[in-house]
């Protein structure tokens, strides 16, 4: 795989997928709705800086370090070695490790994050653990924001880009609406690696089972998703607001969460 690894012990193919270094501008490019969203949803419901923040499954930081240029104390976690160094870059306090054992003190951060977590952890009872370690690690009234896939992403992905004309994408949707789990074992460019996809209901119903008080399950992008031209929406303020207004009159919607690709729910620890 490269001189970049899998920092601790994950799946190869999750860690070949993010080896290749994409994720590191996604979020700035066609990720941006979910970038501009998540940074809404997180500035309403995270306690006022300074707090201490723990982004579990963070990635290459984007999160983290506008979080840190706000004036919070943020620590990543990520099990990809790359993502670790990319973090650290951007001038992120960042390590290795994993989300189901948080090399973490009980009751030390006032939110996690686990923006990714939750969908590359494929076995329920992963899923538990490291919604339990963020338990653990959060102070009482400290915030969850916990993402996750909807099922139906792989749907609407494969019609947006075109991937649902080959039989072997369309084979993985067909087994993502049946369980939930997608692989794409040969690896094919453009195509999403080994993941959990959710239903909305059986997200919160993880977050609950977890001990946590559900906030709040939103969508993401929700109607928003369906712009052809974003980037026209988003640099322009006042467009901008619009978008934004748009989405958020409709992201609790219980008829329209499966729609947007990316969910959110936000737990608060008793």
């Amino acid at each position: 795989m490269g001189r970049h690894h899998c920092a601790v012990g994950f799946d190869e193919d999750i860690t070949a997928y993010y080896d290749r270094g994409e994720e590191h501008g996604r979020l700035r490019s066609w990720g941006r709705l979910e970038f501009v969203r998540t940074q809404e949803l997180l500035a309403r419901f995270l306690p006022p800086a300074p707090a201490a923040v723990l982004d579990i499954g963070g990635g290459p930081g984007a999160y983290a370090a506008w979080l840190a240029g706000l004036g919070y104390r943020v620590h990543l976690l990520d099990p990809v070695a790359l993502h670790v160094e990319q973090a650290r870059e951007l001038g992120v306090t960042a390590s290795a490790g994993d989300a189901r054992a948080l090399p973490f003190a009980d009751a030390s951060a006032d939110a996690v994050l686990l923006l990714g977590p939750l969908y590359h952890l494929v076995d329920a009872d992963d899923r538990m653990r490291a919604l339990a370690e963020a338990r653990r690690v959060l102070r009482p009234g400290g915030v969850l924001a916990a993402a996750a896939i909807s099922r139906f992403a792989s749907t609407i992905d494969g019609l947006q880009k075109g991937y649902m004309t080959a039989a072997e994408f369309e084979q993985i949707v067909e087994r993502v609406l049946r369980g939930g789990g997608h692989a794409n074992p040969d690896r094919q460019p453009g195509w999403f690696t080994t993941a959990y996809m959710h239903i909305p209901d059986d997200l919160a119903r993880e977050v609950r089972d977890a001990g946590f008080s559900l906030a709040a399950l939103l969508a993401v992008e929700g109607v928003g998703q369906w712009l052809r031209d974003f980037d026209d929406w988003v640099d322009d303020p006042a467009r901008r607001e619009v978008l934004l207004r748009a989405i958020r009159r409709v992201e609790a919607e219980p008829s329209m969460l499966g729609a947007s690709p990316h969910l959110l729910a936000v737990g608060i620890n008793p």
